[in-house]
């Protein structure tokens, strides 16, 4: 039976885990029978109730808890889940990444399953961008800037044929993540931010990983609080980004020609 990783970075996230919790009973529910589930949670340095409220709601639930001391980002938190899965992940496993504030939809993670194995792709993609996707319960200024800036960050970046580049939403084949690991290290990711999403995204594209995207309707309103990124301290890393393009495709060349 194969694995399947459900990791979800959590930064004061009290509110949201009762509904999020529901999910995950939900999830293990529908696929239990065919994968061994493990919900990996990254508590990145909170200091509300997160704590306490995933233990009371975890019943008996595969939970694992990964602790930061102190804040530090969604990029690092998903590189500590990563680099907690590498010496566990075998290639025919999978690996699901998800928000902590229940914007991801757990009712598409059949259909991304589905779209992955029947279809054969490395990647699905949850996509709130392509068509049959959207987003709503929130301001039509803030879902016309955030289309705007999807599009520019992809022409800017060379991305192509990819609607959304900054979702958390993603199912990953395990080869792909292992791929990912043995050329660019157990964590993967390398920046901090919000902006880390793009860059496992260009990682892939330099490796020739297959990726697919699945319609999404983003719905703000399941989400208690605001959402934790930064506007301006995402602009900049997204900018920083440009520095790191050339040495990331030139890492991706050398070790492929070494593993050769």
């Amino acid at each position: 039976m194969s694995a399947l990783y459900i990791v979800v970075p959590v930064l004061n996230e009290a509110g949201n885990m009762p509904r999020l919790f529901a999910a995950f009973h939900d999830l293990y529910q529908c696929l239990a029978e065919r994968y061994q589930v493990t919900i990996l949670i990254v508590n990145d340095g909170s200091t509300d109730d997160t704590l306490a409220q995933i233990e009371a709601h975890r019943g008996a639930l595969p939970v694992r808890v990964l602790n930061h001391a102190v804040n530090q980002g969604p990029g690092r938190a998903f590189g500590t889940a990563f680099s907690h899965l590498a010496d566990k992940l075998h290639p025919d496993d999978w690996v699901l990444t998800m928000e902590g504030d229940n914007t991801s939809r757990h009712e598409l993670v059949q259909t991304m399953l589905r779209r992955a194995v029947e279809e054969n792709y490395q990647v699905v993609l949850a996509s709130p961008y392509m068509y049959g996707g959207g987003v709503i319960n929130t301001t039509s200024l803030r879902v016309i800037l955030s289309k705007i800036a999807n599009q520019l960050i992809k022409e800017a970046m060379g991305v192509h044929g990819i609607f959304t580049t900054s979702s958390f939403f993603r199912l990953y084949r395990g080869e792909a993540l292992l791929l990912l690991q043995r050329h660019y290290g157990p964590a993967v990711i390398e920046r901090a931010g919000f902006e880390c999403m793009l860059e496992v995204l260009i990682k892939m594209i330099n490796l020739d990983v297959t990726i697919s995207e699945v319609p999404m309707i983003l719905d703000t309103s399941l989400r208690v609080g605001r959402s934790k990124m930064k506007i301006m301290r995402t602009i900049r890393g997204y900018l920083a980004i440009f520095s790191h393009l050339k040495r990331w495709r030139k890492e991706s060349r050398d070790t492929r020609r070494v593993m050769v």
